[in-house]
């Protein structure tokens, strides 16, 4: 599925108003503006600690509370 760069921001906008409300939300864009942001660092300095086992799990459970479709196993073709 690909969404358009507009969509894409419309949806990380409700999410940010949603989880902060409208003035952290935006005081958090600010912030990324402002400061030389690097995600991929960032990423990796959060994440780099976390085990594989329990980042999946923690996907799964968001994933379900959400409502998604349940994760689809991988097709491998030979």
């Amino acid at each position: 599925m690909s969404i358009s760069t507009s969509e894409l921001m419309n949806r990380g906008m409700r999410c940010l108003v949603e989880k902060l409300g409208t003035v952290e939300a935006e005081m958090f864009i600010a912030a990324i503006m402002r400061e030389r942001f690097d995600y991929t660092k960032w990423q990796r300095e959060h994440f780099d600690d976390v085990e594989l086992e329990a980042f999946n799990a923690a996907a799964v459970a968001w994933e379900r509370q959400q409502g998604l479709h349940p994760l689809r196993k991988l097709l491998v073709y030979s």
